[in-house]
């Protein structure tokens, strides 16, 4: 039976569509694991690839660069990756790069993360190995959740003990919580603490205002207005002691003096000299007292002369002319 023209157009439509969607997919495949695109091939050395396969995705700061061509292990410890990168992305990817193997999500394929570097160093090149970096894998994280739970069991155990031991009313804690009468003491200690801490705090207050009067009382000497102060001064300290060694030297002389004044009234009295007589010979005391009062007479008479010639007429015009020269003399 012949095939109607409508069957074989839809056949035809059919394969070219299958054709297209078949090329589609190659060419997706094929670029995203850089098969139609130039790439560089970049290396690095791991302990443990955590499932990582040919083909998984290689990433630099998050974009794909690459994919991984082969996994091929070295020694017992070590494990080769050998990496497809793009070109147009191997340019800007420096020696001191690192790569490290994460997921692409929680549970997505195993992917290479490439790190970007400090910058300092050249770009790498083709067939050049970087550092790596572990990562905490899914494992480790289960490693360390687990022994967090056996910390956690054992913590939770010990506070059960502590907590049936102290319900029995073993050790110090179920004492005071169990024995009425240690309380009742506890409580009776906590109040004469308290009491003890009051008239510390009141004794520490008195101490503090006993201690601010001395400092006030310190400050104030400082001021020059004080003695202290006065003594502190350089300039009045040099003065005081300049006066003190000139007290020093007048007291040497005083006593100089003195002994010289003894040594003088030691002489009169002993001596020959007028103040011998004067003060040891009553006689020559007497006559030299009628001498002075004879004195004074003769001086008191020639007084009254002078004055009586003033007025007498021979020798009046010659006083009064001496008087004229007086008012007229400059002062």
């Amino acid at each position: 039976m012949e095939k109607s023209t409508t069957q074989k157009l839809r056949l035809g439509l059919f394969v070219i569509i299958g054709s297209v969607i078949f090329i589609l997919t190659v060419y997706f495949i094929g670029s995203k694991q850089q098969l139609f695109g130039k790439t560089e091939i970049l290396k690095a050395h791991f302990t443990n690839v955590n499932g990582l396969q040919p083909g998984n995705s290689v990433r630099f700061s998050g974009i794909n660069a690459g994919s991984v061509k082969k996994i091929e292990i070295i020694n017992d410890s070590l494990i080769n990756v050998e990496m497809g990168i793009d070109s147009n992305v191997f340019r800007f990817i420096k020696k001191d790069a690192q790569a490290s193997i994460g997921t692409d999500g929680l549970v997505g394929n195993m992917v290479v993360n490439i790190i970007p570097g400090t910058g300092n160093l050249g770009p790498v090149k083709s067939g050049d190995l970087i550092k790596t970096e572990k990562k905490l894998t899914t494992d480790d994280l289960l490693k360390t959740l687990s022994k967090t739970n056996q910390n956690a069991e054992r913590i939770t155990n010990n506070l059960l003990e502590i907590s049936e031991k102290i319900n029995e009313g073993n050790g110090t804690l179920g004492i005071l919580l169990n024995d009425q009468t240690a309380g009742n003491d506890l409580k009776t200690s906590l109040s004469d603490l308290r009491a003890s801490i009051a008239f510390l705090k009141y004794s520490s207050k008195g101490t503090t205002q006993t201690i601010n009067q001395l400092n006030h009382m310190i400050s104030g000497l400082d001021r020059k207005e004080t003695m202290v102060g006065v003594l502190k001064d350089s300039a009045m300290a040099n003065k005081i002691r300049k006066v003190i060694v000139n007290l020093d030297h007048s007291a040497v002389n005083i006593n100089r003096t003195v002994d010289n004044l003894n040594a003088t009234i030691n002489n009169a009295k002993n001596g020959k000299g007028a103040i011998n007589y004067l003060s040891n010979d009553s006689v020559f005391v007497k006559n030299l007292d009628s001498t002075m009062s004879n004195i004074n007479k003769a001086s008191y008479n020639l007084n009254q002369n002078l004055e009586a010639l003033k007025h007498n007429i021979f020798f009046r015009g010659y006083f009064r002319k001496l008087e004229k020269q007086k008012t007229n003399q400059p002062q």
